[in-house]
């Protein structure tokens, strides 16, 4: 099976609260209607850092620095075949985000409280793509 390279943020406002992205509701995109963490397919050559960078500023119509972004974790390993293509990547950090200057251009912004999060999180799992849910595990597993 061919590899799919993708790149995805855990996304924090200013208010520390979590981002997400929940996907069109359109037949003809993978996991239609779904949770998403920010994020999307590399370009060919292109590094997952710079994925990321592009990506986010594609999705969110805001510019981050390269450099903000912390890496948290890979996605080898995650178990999610798109198409019949394994998917491999990384996850990455980004906070400070101002949440009332972004315009979210795919699907619509979800916006989750920290405490409603940990408390909804058996639901809320089910409901994220399972490559994100795989970044979102790794890095709560991290803040423990």
């Amino acid at each position: 099976m061919p590899d799919r390279h993708i790149a995805l943020a855990v996304v924090l406002d200013t208010a520390g609260r979590y981002l997400f992205q929940r996907r069109d509701d359109i037949p003809d995109i993978v996991y239609p209607g779904r949770l998403s963490l920010f994020g999307g397919h590399c370009e060919p050559g292109e590094t997952y850092l710079a994925c990321i960078a592009r990506e986010l500023h594609e999705e969110i119509t805001y510019l981050v620095a390269p450099e903000r972004f912390g890496f948290l974790t890979t996605l080898d390993g995650c178990g999610e075949v798109v198409k019949g293509d394994i998917v491999r990547g990384h996850v990455f950090l980004v906070t400070g985000i101002p949440a009332d200057e972004i315009v979210v251009t795919e699907g619509s912004l979800a916006i989750i409280d920290p405490d409603e999060l940990m408390q909804s999180l058996p639901h809320l799992e089910g409901d994220l793509t399972p490559a994100s849910r795989f970044g979102l595990r790794g890095f709560l597993n991290g803040l423990k």
